[in-house]
């Protein structure tokens, strides 16, 4: 994407675009990589981490479509890429339903010309922390409301959610929306990683479209209350269910949850 193409509300860094520039991405302009670049002196390996973190989604998309899901929503979905929800899920589950949900209007005009009209998915431009409008939506009603298992996903995106928005809150209400047997993936920045907190100040002199807080793995456990988490549990993300080659990084918490009832 050329940076011709940067007009009004595109002149502040994006979180979705500089995560795509740290996936080597080609869907960010200069004033996301300019920003990338500032966490990039922070935290040298952003661009591992930001690897880690797509190669823990896909693990789980593959694990929850193994448990029988066949229907993902994917809250503040970001930009596509490689390996998107629905190719992984498909690869398990060929019948696979998908929803991606993004406040960004770039990341919708995307993630529609890369779907095209498949029936089978749908993009949303919604706010996450918002979510009677996400779950009034009708492609989101369509998703949820046959009784069948949902897997929800909120992956690197609850730590750009301030505490003030309540983000256990908002997990809680999608999570109340879903059939039981439904799961939720979760991946967050770690407290524990103290370059962290440079990260998020970095994400504030920035003015990204967003500030990052990290938080404590008893706080990121916190954000599952009330759902049975599955083995093993809150871990860092290579640690979640490996399956060989992932980056050793103690810089993010994740963790799958599944709704009993």
């Amino acid at each position: 994407m050329g940076d011709a193409m940067v007009g009004a509300g595109q002149a502040t860094p994006s979180v979705a675009r500089m995560y795509d520039y740290f996936l080597g991405g080609t869907n960010n302009h200069d004033v996301d990589r300019a920003a990338a670049e500032e966490i990039r002196r922070v935290l040298p390996t952003v661009a591992d981490v930001a690897r880690a973190n797509r190669a823990f989604l896909q693990r789980a998309v593959r694990f929850a479509a193994g448990c029988g899901v066949e229907r993902f929503l994917d809250l503040g979905a970001g930009l596509p890429t490689q390996g998107n929800v629905h190719e992984v899920a498909r690869s398990v589950r060929p019948g696979a339903r998908v929803v991606y949900v993004d406040s960004d209007p770039l990341v919708v005009a995307h993630g529609r010309a890369l779907v095209g009209d498949d029936p089978g998915i749908g993009v949303v431009r919604a706010d996450l922390c918002e979510p009677a409008e996400v779950l009034d939506d009708p492609a989101v009603r369509g998703l949820i409301g046959s009784g069948r298992p949902v897997c929800a996903l909120f992956v690197a995106v609850l730590h750009f959610v301030p505490d003030e928005r309540d983000p256990a809150g908002l997990v809680r209400r999608y999570a109340e929306a879903l059939p039981a047997g439904s799961h939720v993936i979760v991946s967050h920045a770690a407290a524990e990683e103290r370059r962290n907190r440079g990260v998020g100040a970095a994400y504030r002199a920035r003015s990204a479209d967003a500030s990052l807080i990290a938080r404590t793995r008893e706080e990121v456990a916190g954000l599952l209350d009330g759902l049975t988490l599955l083995e093993p549990g809150v871990v860092p993300l290579h640690a979640w269910r490996p399956d060989g080659g992932e980056y050793v990084t103690a810089a993010g918490w994740t963790a799958v949850a599944r709704k009993d009832r």
